[in-house]
């Protein structure tokens, strides 16, 4: 892909003009140089993708001003120009560090496809950099905390679109974490350098929201004393993030409508139109469908933003990141605090897991800040979790025998199911037909019982 930005250094001043007038010819961005010391001096101010060195240089070794280039920028490949052409400088170049060398004089199609090799290479490293940091954010903890599947299939979903400038609709109850999806969004994408600009549409007046939106010009209405930037403006060339849209008026969503299809719009008060470049995510803790059938929600809005639609499961559907969740809050606000708190004991840990969590991830966040500051031990103790609620708490059995109740319960599902079919029901559990049997009999399940319960129903059923 032209346009990449390389660096040339070669004390033969017409080489380094021929190979300038080349690159640039192929569209590349060169800098050029015939000093070593300049040649790092400008590494250190400027990011390049490829660099061509020449062996000799004036009182200079060119695979010494590789390793220092390296040092500075490890992945760049620098390819080596020789009039040496040896096997063994080849050898030695390459095993120094180069990605390649190339002998003077030299083909042009040579040149040309030894740096596009190159630059795929760079281009492929700095792409597992990134999926290696994008493995970070989602499993480090950096941002989101879960290791429940649907947290996975929501960051896998995230990671995908990123990249994708498509309008992007969040579902999620209240307190589920929308913004911070949003937020991850952003930061994983080509923008993260501009601004992410959120707004809570319940929160503002609706007289107020479109100036809030779109700025208005000095004079524009009683009150407007100077000119004001919207945030449209604010987020132009990076992310606006519209919480709560559900709750904008129809009027309101002829505007944003209009914004959306035109990428334009003008201030209050102003003749002169604002050109935009923003990725758009909105967020509702309403199904917008619904809203749309009852007449609530514009049909054509709905389809602008509801382009890449993502569903954040609330925090009674994901359980098992709840210890995950109450120790990283515990060392969040015990630190804010300046406090020593060592853990949770198992009966508060319980009480928290048997919660159904009606205000999802901010209520756990906030019930944890009020026992850690509460608690006048290191160990977090039931006495300061959910001391208003009613928790219907059944006995948290071993996890053996635990999973042996959902194995024999499953089976027992998937028999009905098939309605005795011992084949159909090893083939939707993945077994084979031998295992399957073996579950049978480990609980002590029979067939024949499925069967003349399934005929009984039946004889039940004619009689009616």
């Amino acid at each position: 892909m032209a346009g990449e930005h390389i660096l040339i250094v070669d004390d033969d001043k017409n080489m380094l003009e021929v190979l300038r007038f080349r690159l640039e010819a192929e569209g590349y961005k060169v800098t050029n140089t015939t000093m070593a010391k300049d040649a790092l001096t400008m590494a250190k101010d400027e990011l390049f993708d490829l660099a061509l060195i020449d062996l000799k240089l004036n009182g200079n070794d060119g695979i010494e001003l590789m390793q220092k280039l390296h040092r500075l920028s490890p992945e760049m490949p620098i390819i080596i120009l020789t009039a040496h052409g040896t096997i063994e400088t080849a050898v030695d170049a390459m095993k120094q560090g180069a990605y390649s060398y190339l002998t003077k004089p030299f083909d042009r199609r040579e040149l040309c496809l030894q740096i596009k090799n190159g630059l795929e290479k760079n281009s492929l490293s700095r792409e597992i950099r990134r999926l290696r940091a994008l493995v970070g954010e989602r499993y480090g903890f950096k941002n989101i905390i879960g290791k429940s599947k649907k947290m996975h299939e929501v960051m896998e979903q995230i990671s995908r679109t990123a990249e994708i400038d498509s309008s992007v609709c969040i579902y999620g109850e209240s307190g589920t974490g929308k913004e911070l999806m949003a937020k991850s969004l952003h930061l994983l994408s080509s923008r993260k350098e501009k601004l992410f600009v959120a707004i809570n549409c319940a929160a503002i007046p609706e007289g107020l929201l479109e100036g809030e939106l779109f700025g208005y010009e000095k004079g524009a209405f009683t009150g407007a004393v100077r000119n004001k930037k919207g945030f449209f403006a604010q987020a132009d060339e990076g992310t606006i993030f519209l919480d709560e849209i559900s709750e904008m008026s129809e009027s309101m969503q002829v505007k944003l409508l209009r914004v959306l299809q035109e990428r334009e719009f003008h201030p209050l008060g102003s003749e002169k139109p604002i050109k935009i470049d923003v990725k758009i995510i909105a967020a509702t803790n309403k199904n917008l469908e619904d809203e749309v059938k009852n007449g609530n929600f514009r049909e054509d809005l709905f389809y602008r933003i509801h382009v890449i639609p993502i569903y954040i499961p609330p925090l009674r559907e994901r359980k098992e990141d709840i210890p995950l969740l109450v120790d990283h809050f515990m060392k969040k606000f015990a630190g804010n605090m300046n406090k020593e708190i060592k853990g949770i004991s198992t009966p508060a840990l319980q009480k928290l897991l048997f919660y159904e969590w009606p205000g999802n991830v901010r209520e756990l966040e906030n019930s944890i800040e009020y026992a850690v500051a509460m608690t006048p031990m290191d160990i977090i103790g039931e006495n300061v979790i959910l001391q208003t609620k009613t928790i219907e708490q059944g006995e948290l059995k071993p996890l053996k025998e635990a999973k042996n109740e959902f194995e024999r319960k499953y089976i027992s599902n998937l028999i009905s199911l098939t309605k005795g079919n011992v084949s159909k029901a090893s083939r939707f559990a993945g077994k084979y037909r031998s295992d399957f049997y073996d579950l049978l009999k480990k609980h002590n399940l029979k067939i024949a019982d499925f069967k003349s319960d399934i005929a009984a129903k039946k004889r039940k059923m004619h009689k009616k």
